[in-house]
């Protein structure tokens, strides 16, 4: 019902940026909470931000400071900026909308900062 299809990963130095974007479509898409995850081969899908419909947010310790969750209901599009990126960030980055029914995911984009 929900589909989201992410996109903005590349390779980035250790000290740079990227955003996110994740492109939804359904009507309902605003009244969601929206989460970015990330994963690694062989590793469990870990919760990174979180932002509510009404724009409140939560980060992981490990990220706060560094990342911003944003969201433009008006384009139903999520957005994670990533700043300061560090080796350990290097995953699949993964948006999910937290609907009823258990939640819908995208298909990831890849992020990996190297030196």
């Amino acid at each position: 019902q929900v589909q989201l299809v992410e996109s903005g990963g590349g390779l980035v130095q250790p000290g740079g940026s990227l955003r996110l974007s994740c492109a939804a479509s359904g009507s309902q898409f605003s009244i969601y909470p929206l989460g970015w995850y990330r994963q690694t081969p062989g590793k469990q899908r870990e919760l990174v931000a979180t932002i509510t419909s009404g724009g409140s947010t939560n980060y992981q310790d490990s990220v706060k400071g560094r990342f911003t969750i944003s969201r433009d209901n008006a384009k139903n599009t999520g957005y994670l900026q990533m700043n300061s990126l560090k080796p350990g960030d290097t995953a699949v980055y993964y948006c999910k909308s937290f609907t009823p029914e258990g939640g819908y995911w995208g298909q990831g984009t890849q992020v990996t900062v190297s030196s």
